[in-house]
This record gives C-alpha cells, structure tokens and sequence, in this order.
C-alpha cells in the first residue's frame, strides 16, 4: 500500500475549498431565489398557484435527475470542469429568467438552473475527498452544509431588497453575473488533486494510507442492488419524510403563506424564514452528533420524532382561529427547520449499509427521495389552491392555505409508514431482531 508522509491540509486546499463552498452559496442562493419574490412572480408572469408551483416541481426535478449523471462526469473529469460548467448553465439559467417573457421560458429557465446546482454540491464533496485528510471528512462536510445554507438568507433579504429597489430584470441579470464571476473563479483557481499526484486521492493522515477517489455510480445492477437493501429503502424513506415540508415552504409558498394569508409584513414574514435558516444551521452539529452516538436508535429517537414535530406544528397553526400569532408561526419555523439536520441522518444509513464501491449509487437514491417528496407537495398545495379559486396573489386566502398545506398530511403518514417497515427489516437483516415466524396455516 502506498503511504505518504501524515500532513494536514495546506493554504491550498483551504483556498480551494472557500471558493467551491463559496459557489455552493451562491447555488443556495440560486435554488431558493424565488423563495422570497414569489408573490411578484406570480404577478409578473400572471401566473395561477399550480404554474407558479412548477417552477419550483420542474427544478428540482431536474436536479434529482442529473444527480446519477453528475456522479459519472466527477468520475470521468473531476470536480474543476464539472463545477465550472454548472455555474454557467446556472447563468444562463438566471440570465433568461431576467429576459424571460412568458411562464414557458421561464421554465426552462429553472430547468437550466437545476441541472448547474446538481453539480455543485457533489463538486464541493469530491474536493473534500481530495484535498483533505479522510477523518476531517465528515466535519467538513459538515460545514460546508452549514455555511452553504446562508444561501437562503441571501435569498430571503439581499436579493427580494434588490427586487423591489430596481426590477426583475436586473435582479435576476445580477445573479447571473455572480454565475459567471464564480464560474470563472472555479476553473482559475480550483483544481482536481494535489499537484503531486496524478489522480484524485485521499490521504488518512493517521495511517498514511492513500486511495483513489471514484464516484463510484454504478447504474443498473448497482442501483438495484443498492435499493435490494433494507438499510438502503430506509434511508430514502427518511430523506424523503423529513425535509419536504421545510422545503416547499422555504422555496415557494412559505412568502406567500406568511403575507397574504396570515396578513404578516414582508419584514415580518422574511425574519420568520431567517429563523428557519440559522435554526436549521444550529441543529446540524447537534443533529449528527446524536446520530454519532446511537446509531442504532436514530430513526425511532430522532428521524420519527422529527416529522411528529413538523406535522403537530402545521396542524396546530392551520386549526387556529384567525391568523397565528406571531410566536406560533416563529415556532412553525423552529419546527421545519429540524427537518433539513434529520434528513442527513438518511445518509448515514446509506453508508452504514453500503459497500464502498456502491456508496455514491446508493447517496444518489437516498438523495432523490426528498426531492421527491419535495416536489411532489410542491406541486400538490398549488393545485389545491387552484382548486378553491385562490390560485392567484389577488385571490389567496388564510382558509385556502389551510387547506392547502393538508397535502402534506398524507406524505407524512407514508414515509412514517415506511421507515418503520424499513427499519424493522434493516435489524433483522443486520440479526439485531430475530426474523418472522412464517404463519402456521390454520386446521
């Protein structure tokens, strides 16, 4: 086995690693701008609820899709190109969404912006595989999930400020310039591996050791042996229960919610999604250490508890008379925000129950459960909202978002559902539950 000399990482790599976690921001940034100009989007565009919801549906769509195809580009080319060409689709992405003239181009639009953020994120992961010591991985990774998710709150603030200082063209035209900037950046200055080496490698400064670094997607037999593993289902139903409804109402519906159905201020209703953002920044640290230290009780200790929070949270906003006051809806906030940390729980279970050589296949399953979910709710509160007559910002309702935000009701019960199937077979695949009895057939 070759062994190098134990180091830790140089200016280099930390060099290296701001610049990608700095793009992974500005992919945030990207993915959630609509999150906060929703309202006016659906002004601009004269769009209905369920329109307005495929912005969203198509993207992450996308994004989920490209996240196999990625895997195989990493393998092939390494972070540097890959990265650099997804900061300009997310661009071109932004740039025709400021030009865009009709609901149709704009989709497309959001296509282009999904397909550049599923490159970024994995981007930034196979850096760290390469330019760092392989037990600082999890930490870094760690951060880099941390300090990305400012993203959003560039989003919620910066960038709706912008909106409403100037116009739609030249807020979304700026962001687009950021695309190119940070693309230009990525291919100047970061790089596959150490200059010393031929190969993207990762060093265990503890033993010297050294290993090439794949993606590993292995399609077709890969990915069903991967879902052939009850570890592996469980880990898709948890990264499918948990994050969801965080997503849609951080993404879509949660302005729209907020100020013309609860009747809160802009002001208002962005410091309540602010709260949202840095709650679910704090709770990740917390989260991945209570999933270090019972790894075999984290789903009935802390995946299930999660999603009992976020759905008695909602149930208890939409049954109040009235508009919520404003310490419920900051408490509705604190409670999605546990469900971005839980969701990362999903991709210990994927490594847990995964042999290296399928680990990214089965990351790549697990990944595209939430988004799922994700779009699928998405999708699901417009309709409902177009539904009732209230699929426009002149004729949403308090009671219309009631009964909207019901959809997700059924999602929840599913993958409860679900995890609890899984897990069940995942501790008796792994002989920590005595297998069922087949039933004696009665005389």
């Amino acid at each position: 086995m070759t062994r190098l000399p134990a180091a830790g990482p140089g200016l280099r790599a930390w060099l290296i690693w701001t610049v990608a976690v700095s793009g992974y921001v500005l992919a945030i940034t990207n993915r959630s701008s609509l999150s906060a100009v929703g309202v006016d989007a659906a002004a601009r565009f004269d769009a209905d609820a369920a329109t307005l919801s495929m912005f969203a549906v198509v993207q992450l769509a996308v994004y989920g899709g490209m996240q196999l195809p990625v895997g195989v580009l990493l393998d092939r080319f390494g972070s540097r190109p890959v990265m650099t060409i997804g900061m300009l689709l997310m661009a071109v992405g932004q740039l025709t969404m400021a030009l865009s003239p009709s609901v149709g181009v704009a989709i497309v639009a959001r296509m282009l912006l999904g397909a550049g953020d599923a490159a970024i994120f994995p981007g930034v992961l196979r850096l760290i595989a390469t330019w760092f010591p392989a037990q600082r991985g999890p930490i870094m990774v760690q951060f880099t999930g941390i300090v990305g998710q400012t993203g959003q709150l560039v989003a919620l603030i910066p960038l709706a400020a912008l909106l409403h200082a100037t116009t739609w063209s030249i807020t979304f035209g700026s962001i687009a310039g950021l695309g190119v900037l940070f693309a230009i950046l990525v291919f100047l200055i970061v790089r596959n591996h150490p200059p010393d080496r031929e190969e993207d490698v990762s060093v265990d400064t503890d033993t010297g050791a050294i290993r090439v670094v794949t993606s590993a997607v292995d399609t077709g037999v890969g990915i069903r042996a991967a879902w052939a593993h009850p570890g592996t289902r469980l880990a898709f139903w948890s990264h499918f229960t948990t994050p969801f409804a965080g997503t849609a109402f951080v993404l879509l519906w949660g302005m729209p919610f907020l100020t013309a159905g609860e009747g809160r201020t802009v002001a208002e209703a962005a410091t309540i999604m602010s709260v949202y953002v840095v709650v679910g920044m704090a709770l990740g640290p917390v989260m991945g250490e209570l999933s270090r230290r019972i790894p075999h009780r984290r789903s009935r200790a802390l995946v299930l508890p999660t999603v009992a929070v976020q759905a008695l949270a909602w149930l208890t906003v939409l049954a109040y008379p009235g508009p919520a006051p404003l310490w419920l809806l900051f408490a509705l906030a604190v409670a999605l925000a546990t469900g971005g940390p839980a969701s990362m729980i999903a991709f210990d279970h994927a490594r847990t129950h995964n042999p290296s050589h399928r680990l990214s296949t089965a990351t790549g399953v697990t990944n595209a459960g939430g988004f799922l979910a994700a779009l699928v709710a998405i999708l699901l509160i417009g309709v409902a909202l177009d539904l009732q007559g209230a699929g426009t910002p002149s004729t949403y309702t308090l009671d219309a978002f009631r009964v909207a935000f019901l959809v997700q009701v059924p999602l929840w019960l599913l993958g409860g559902a679900f995890i609890v199937i899984e897990r069940k077979r995942t501790r008796i695949r792994l002989g920590m539950d005595p297998p069922r009895m087949p039933r004696r057939p009665r005389r």
